[in-house]
C-alpha cells in the first residue's frame, strides 16, 4: 500500500487567493481552476469581467496537467509530444474539449508526487504562466517547509 497527499479545498483556496492577486498585479482578467489527481474541480472562479469561455478552458487546462503530469505549454513545443513529429500527434482529439496542448495548465507536484492541476485562462501566455506559478509558490508557503511543492512553469512529472 502506498500512503498519498491529498489536495483539498483549503489548499485550492489559498491557492485561488494568490492566483487573483496575481492576475490583478499583471493585469489580466483571469479564470482560475484548481483540480484534484483525478482532473476534477475542487476551486473554480471567473473574475468579474473575464471571457466566458474561460473557465471552460481553465477546466481543461488543470485536466491536462494533472492528468497527464506536464505543463499544457509543453506539448506543442517544438519536438514536444503533440507537435506534428511527436508520439502524441493529435491526443488533444482523443478527449475532445477535455484536453489543452498550449500554455495555462500547470500540474500541481508536492513531495514528488501530481496531487492535481491549476488551469488558468484569460490573459497571454506570459499572464497565465505568472497566474498560475503565483498559484503554486502559495501552496508552498501555505504548506511550509515540510513539503517540497514544484513551483516553475516547465514540469514534467
Amino acid at each position: 500500500m502506498k500512503s498519498v497527499l491529498k489536495l483539498e479545498l483549503e489548499e485550492a483556496k489559498v491557492m485561488l487567493e494568490a492566483a487573483k492577486a496575481a492576475a490583478e498585479e499583471v493585469k489580466a482578467l483571469e479564470s482560475i481552476c484548481i483540480v484534484d489527481d483525478g482532473g476534477y474541480v475542487i476551486a473554480l472562479e471567473r473574475m468579474n469581467g473575464g471571457r466566458i469561455t474561460g473557465p471552460e478552458i481553465a477546466i481543461a487546462k488543470a485536466f491536462t496537467a494533472s492528468g497527464h503530469k506536464r505543463s499544457t505549454h509543453l506539448f506543442n513545443q517544438p519536438g514536444g509530444p503533440a507537435s506534428t513529429t511527436g508520439e502524441a500527434f493529435g491526443i488533444h482529439a482523443m478527449l475532445p474539449g477535455k484536453f489543452a496542448i498550449f500554455v495555462g495548465g500547470f500540474p500541481i507536484v508536492v513531495n514528488g508526487e501530481v496531487v492535481g492541476g491549476v488551469g488558468v485562462s484569460g490573459g497571454n501566455g506570459e499572464q497565465d504562466t505568472a497566474v498560475g506559478t503565483a498559484a503554486l509558490k502559495a501552496l508552498q508557503l501555505h504548506l511550509g517547509p515540510d513539503y517540497e511543492v514544484v513551483t516553475q512553469a516547465d514540469i514534467k512529472k
